[in-house]
């Protein structure tokens, strides 16, 4: 099992406090759900824990050891970010060779993808484009994959079955799972957190009932 920690977070705006004192960890053969509402920080959040973003102040360990950039360690983390990333001019399966994903494993779990094999990424509809996004992330060789909005544009039988692959794919990675149809996050998950305004996590102990104290949901 490893284990990935992200502490003393810190970012802040021009002396706004967007993340303070955070604290978060997933560890291998777990799903760790982040919630909070739009503005808190998530996207931040993740972005920090992968390295892309700088902040006041930040800790990431694996194992206990600090490491500064996690994206530049050799298959040990994915980010899915909000916006679309992957290069739109090449095509389905030139993607998944550079991302060192099986395409027929990605159409086990998505027949209708097949068609999409030779066709450049830019000629599918955004759902689908999204969903080979996540795909590309989701099953990638690597120890920890942070997904945000993963569910964007996908229709909720798509949405079923990626759940279905996120909770075979923690077997053998740990996945951080930030999205707001926060039922699909709490359904998934094996730990909840939520950043709660002024930028601080609360673990949550029993998400259903936190949330609704907590304010997130009626």
């Amino acid at each position: 099992m490893d284990i990935l920690e992200a502490d003393s977070i810190w970012l802040e705006y021009n002396g706004r406090k967007v993340l303070q004192s955070i604290y978060l960890k997933v560890e291998t053969g777990k799903v760790t759900g982040l919630l909070g509402r739009n503005g808190t920080g998530k996207t931040s959040l993740l972005r920090m824990i992968f390295g892309s973003l700088r902040g006041q102040n930040q800790s990431v360990r694996i194992n206990g050891d600090y490491v500064s950039h996690p994206y530049l360690e050799k298959n040990l983390l994915r980010y899915l970010p909000q916006v679309p990333f992957a290069p739109k001019g090449l095509t389905v399966e030139k993607l998944c060779s550079l991302y060192s994903v099986s395409f027929s494993e990605m159409v086990s779990n998505f027949p209708d993808l097949e068609k999409y094999k030779k066709e450049q990424l830019w000629n599918l509809s955004g759902g689908n484009m999204r969903l080979v996004e996540t795909l590309l992330i989701l099953l990638s060789p690597v120890s920890f994959v942070l997904l945000d909005e993963p569910f964007t544009h996908l229709d909720p039988v798509i949405i079923e079955q990626l759940l279905v692959i996120i909770n075979e794919q923690k077997n053998n990675k740990g996945i951080i799972l930030s999205d707001h149809f926060y039922r699909y996050v709490l359904s998934a998950s094996d730990a909840v957190y939520l950043i709660i305004p002024g930028g601080k996590s609360v673990l949550l102990k029993e998400p259903q009932e936190n949330l609704k104290s907590l304010g997130y949901i009626s």
